[in-house]
């Protein structure tokens, strides 16, 4: 009976794994360059525990365990806006942003230009060229952004976007406000790494695939709550049974 119970909880676990993942998916449909997570569970059998205690080799118990949450790189959809300072990435590129934390990565490229002259994010990090931070004076005018990168004003060119790509993808880590951080260096875009001026990636979330997927889990959610009632209520009148022949 506990052992059920166990294996319940496993799975409740698990699915509210998955709920958290889904609502962060919904929460952000609407944020430029933001990439879908799914969770992914794996089996794991308990080595000495199983369903028959007497009999532990013949019904291991089995569990579930998170497997990690890998990230859809997809491409979203191109939103043409007519900002010169808009840029949507295509292929497997990342822009990198300055943080205090160091190196940052996003396809988040609806840029601005902050009091300093700075080519920021929205969220105010510095973006990157070749060089470093690419700064602007304060009598440029006419800021522009090549497909390749290139960033000029009415005085000239002001740098390159540094662009990159990573081996592994998938193995990306969330930090928040549209960054992505790396355990691995990364690689240079190379000639694939090329930017649609004028324009913003969106979200790549399915609004109507998360909203299924919602649906479905808080029905297994349900259902698995609904078995763990059961199960409690037969071990609530086991034991009472058990007491009333004891007396």
């Amino acid at each position: 009976m506990e052992n059920a119970l166990l294996v319940g909880l496993s799975r409740q676990m698990a699915l509210a794994r998955e709920l958290d993942v889904i609502a962060n998916n919904m929460a952000n449909v609407n944020t430029n360059g933001f990439k879908t997570r799914s969770a992914r569970f794996n089996e794991f059998i308990m080595p000495k525990a199983s369903a028959d205690s007497f009999k532990p080799a013949d019904k291991p118990l089995s569990f579930v365990i998170d497997k990690g949450t890998p990230i859809d790189l997809s491409q979203g959809a191109i939103e043409y806006t007519g900002n010169p300072l808009d840029v949507a990435l295509r292929g497997d590129a990342f822009l990198v942003v300055q943080t205090p934390g160091g190196d940052r990565y996003t396809r988040a490229g609806s840029l601005d230009i902050n009091a300093q002259g700075q080519l920021v994010t929205q969220s105010g990090q510095p973006v990157l060229g070749d060089g470093g931070p690419i700064t602007f004076g304060t009598a440029e005018t006419n800021p522009r952004i090549a497909p390749d990168g290139t960033v000029s004003s009415d005085q000239g060119q002001k740098g390159r976007l540094r662009m990159v790509r990573f081996a592994n993808p998938r193995a990306l880590t969330s930090e928040g406000a549209n960054l992505f951080g790396s355990a691995a260096a990364p690689l240079p875009a190379g000639p694939e790494g090329r930017l649609e001026p004028g324009a913003i990636e969106r979200s790549n979330v399915k609004a109507v695939v998360e909203m299924t997927r919602l649906m479905e889990v808080q029905r297994s959610y349900q259902s698995v709550a609904n078995m763990l009632s059961k199960a409690d209520e037969l071990r609530s009148k086991a034991i009472s049974r058990l007491a009333d022949q004891q007396a």
